[in-house]
């Protein structure tokens, strides 16, 4: 075995995981995850908002 047939193995195997990864993410049960994870900067708490906007209206710079 010399350094060619490493490197042929090492490229084999990387095809594998990058198409393993490819799979994991375009499957039917992540979807929902990753919707859900895409939501998330949109997604606000009005309450805490709220908290926010009653603790900076006392104090207004000039």
């Amino acid at each position: 075995m010399d350094i060619n047939d490493l490197r042929s193995i090492t490229t084999v195997l990387m095809l594998a995981i990058f198409a393993g990864i490819v799979w994991w993410a375009y499957s039917a049960k992540s979807k929902a995850a990753f919707e859900e994870a895409g939501r998330l900067p949109l997604d606000d708490d009005d309450s805490e908002v709220a908290q926010r906007e009653q603790r900076g209206a006392g104090h207004q710079d000039k």
